[in-house]
Parts: C-alpha cells; sequence; structure tokens
C-alpha cells in the first residue's frame, strides 16, 4: 500500500493531503508547527477550504495522521514537499525551508521513495538543490528518484480545486514522471506531461508573473484615470467588450498572498543570475508595491490635504476576499502609509478577526474622519461600512457612492 507524507500543511499541503487521504491513501502530514499539529489531530481545519468535518472523519478511518515528528514519515512510499518559499530582506528567494525539508527526508527515510516538490521556486530547484540535498543525507543503499509538480492552488476558489486544475508534472527520469503520473492521477483528471522539471517551475513562475504585470498595468492606468478625472471601471467594462486580443484585470490596492508578491522575484533572480535585466517584472513589482502610498496620497488630496490627528478605518486586511489568509496583504502597508501621514488606523475584517496583535473592530455607531474599503468580503455590511464615514474609499471601485480610482 502506497503511504504518502506530505511535509507542509499549510494552504498547499493540507488540501494535498485531505485529497489523498479521501482517495484511501495513508497519509502522513508533517509540519513543524506542534499546535497546529495538535490542531489537525483534533479535527479542526485551519483553513477555509477544508471543511473540518471531512478531516475529522479521514482521521477517524486512519487515512491520515498529523505530526512534528520526522521519523512518522520514515517508511512513505511518496513523499511531497509543499514548504513555504519566503523573499529574504533582500526580495531574494528564500529555500531554508525546502532545504530543510530535503535534509529531513534525505536522513529520515529508510526505503526508496518518490520525492515530489510542490514548493514554488525558480528554474533547477529540484535537479540543483533538492535531489542532491536528499541524496547526501539519505541512508547507504536508498536511492530514490526525483519529481516536480508545482502547486495551482486558490484559496477560496469554488470552482477550481484540485481535482479539476490541470497539473504540471516532470521527473529527473522518465520513471519517475510515469510513477509521478499514476500517483497524481488518483487526484487529478487532467496530467500534462512536459520534457523536463525546468519546463513545470519555470511555468509556474510565469503564471504568477503574468498576474503581477497585468494587474500592475491596470493599477498604473487606473492612477492615470484618476488624474484625468475619467472613471476607471466604465473604461475597463468599455474594453472588455472586445470579444478578443483584451483580458480584463481590476485595479486595487495591490497584490498580496504568498504567490504573486513573490513568484516574480524568484524569475527575476534567476534572470539576473543568467545575465538577463528583468525590466518588466521589477518595473511591476514596483508599482504594485507603490499603490498602497498612492491610494493614501488620493484620500490625503480629497480630504484637505492632510490626514494628521485623523481617524481611519480599513475595511479588510486579508489579501483575498472571503479568506483569512495575511500573507503579504498590501493592507500592512496601507496602514504602515496612513500612520506616517498622522492618521490613527483601526481596521474591520470579521473573516480575519485577529491580527497583527489586534483585533477587528466592529462597526457600531463610531464614525470615521475617512473609511478605505480594500476587498469585498462576503460577509461584509456594507450600509454599515457606508455609515461609518462621510468619506467612503473604495479600492476597487464596486460600491455605488463611494470614491474610488
Amino acid at each position: 500500500m502506497t503511504k504518502i507524507g506530505i511535509v507542509g500543511q499549510g494552504y498547499v499541503g493540507l488540501p494535498l493531503a485531505v485529497a489523498f487521504a479521501s482517495e484511501g491513501f495513508n497519509v502522513t502530514g508533517f509540519d513543524i508547527d506542534v499546535s497546529r499539529v495538535s490542531q489537525l489531530n483534533s479535527g479542526i481545519s485551519p483553513i477555509e477550504d477544508i471543511e473540518s468535518q471531512d478531516l475529522n472523519e479521514l482521521i477517524i478511518q486512519g487515512n491520515y495522521l498529523a505530526s512534528s515528528r520526522p521519523t512518522d514519515i520514515s517508511d512513505c512510499n511518496v513523499v511531497i514537499i509543499a514548504v513555504p518559499t519566503p523573499l529574504n530582506r533582500l526580495r531574494e528567494p528564500d529555500l531554508s525551508f525546502v532545504i530543510a525539508a530535503s535534509e529531513m527526508i534525505g536522513e529520515v527515510l529508510t526505503q526508496d521513495s518518490l520525492i515530489i516538490n510542490e514548493s514554488t521556486s525558480f528554474p533547477g530547484t529540484l535537479r540543483d538543490v533538492i535531489a542532491p540535498t536528499v541524496t547526501k543525507k539519505s541512508l547507504p543503499g536508498v536511492e530514490h528518484t526525483f519529481a516536480v509538480s508545482p502547486e495551482r492552488v486558490d484559496p477560496g476558489n469554488l470552482i477550481w480545486k484540485i481535482s479539476n486544475t490541470p497539473r504540471l508534472i516532470a521527473g529527473l527520469t522518465q520513471d519517475a514522471t510515469l510513477m509521478t503520473r499514476k500517483l497524481y492521477g488518483q487526484i487529478c483528471e487532467n496530467i500534462i506531461e512536459v520534457s523536463r522539471p525546468e519546463v513545470a517551475e519555470a511555468a509556474k513562475l510565469f503564471e504568477n508573473t503574468f498576474r503581477q504585470v497585468n494587474i500592475a498595468l491596470v493599477n498604473e492606468f487606473a492612477t492615470i484615470m484618476n488624474a484625468l478625472e475619467i472613471p476607471t471601471n466604465e473604461v475597463l467594462d468599455a474594453a472588455n467588450t472586445k470579444p478578443y486580443g483584451f483580458m480584463k484585470f481590476s485595479p486595487g490596492l495591490g497584490v498580496g498572498g504568498h504567490c504573486i508578491p513573490v513568484d516574480p522575484s524568484y524569475l527575476a533572480f534567476v534572470a539576473s543570475k543568467a545575465g538577463v535585466q528583468p525590466r518588466f517584472i521589477e518595473l511591476a513589482n514596483e508599482v504594485n508595491l507603490h499603490m498602497p502610498a498612492a491610494i493614501v496620497g488620493i484620500v490625503k488630496a480629497e480630504n484637505g490635504g492632510s490626514l494628521k490627528g485623523k481617524s481611519i478605518l480599513i475595511c479588510g486586511v486579508s489579501y483575498k476576499p472571503n479568506i483569512a489568509d495575511t500573507r503579504e496583504t498590501p493592507a500592512r502597508v496601507l496602514i504602515t502609509e496612513l500612520e506616517a501621514e498622522g492618521a490613527t488606523v483601526a481596521w474591520h475584517d470579521p473573516v480575519v478577526e485577529s491580527w497583527n496583535g489586534q483585533n477587528s473592530v466592529s462597526l457600531d455607531q463610531t464614525k470615521y474622519d475617512a473609511t478605505i474599503i480594500t476587498l469585498h468580503h462576503g460577509i461584509f455590511d456594507y450600509q454599515a461600512i457606508l455609515n461609518s464615514s462621510d468619506y467612503v474609499f473604495d479600492c476597487l471601485g464596486r460600491i455605488a457612492g463611494t470614491h474610488t480610482l
């Protein structure tokens, strides 16, 4: 019987573990976060895409176990790496989690296994980092095979799930590719084999670089329309009537989450190492990072030219509607920019509730000098938000009666 170990039980690893466990596989979900492991083994899901009831049933069936003990994956036939790949302080790739996972896997596995990387990274990570690291730490006589299948997880998406999202795969050997195809074929409807791991790794980076660049373009366009006093969303809707050669993106506060703000920097990193200046990528990143400051500038100009001493309410601090994920949220930068202008900032987000050492404020009778809507949660009480201030700025421009780009 195939036993699967999945290293990392976050937004990528946990849904993957549940998908395999639901198909009858024996799955061990490894995570260094002891409190998360305890929560999972209590049948409580920490993420929105996995129902606690479903998780609890898999635990009762014996198909899923969370663990923070490396030895609990020692007898796995397959180990999947699904750990974070963040940026360091210089905004360069940080593979410390991948390397640590690879070293652990090599040290604890007692038999030949298939090692698959789902963590997003630059081309060559599987071949030049993971495989050598695992092999160096492996027991004598143990020989693993290696493949990559970059994650395509969109938290909160009710349409595209693991089962129906096309999955890219590639192994360092043909045997590894065949084994990976057979494995993922148990949980995915459409498996796409590419010629080598570097193709799959690069494709993942380009998918999110494409989004980063187009979001930056529409954000810059929105600031131009604002200066010209032309309604941005009406222009975009008009352009979107063209049935070919156009894909609509919407402006907003910036980009957040683990993918769009991070992945393009991984591509830019390897481009620079190869002697190619990634000008487009760097400019897009610069534009999106500047959006909170640009919006603060507009709000400031429309409120007498100063925000000093004024009370500002931020509605929405997660990076995406209807999920509690605050990784790389542009709301953090927005709050920093507002406070730098001398404003007092409170935030309201019933999805997140607690963040950055503070709690979400209720929408009671408190009147603020200005309110900024950063995103649209389905459970927002928009009438209460509109009543919270005489000046409400909607970063997405969807609520009637608000100011916008």
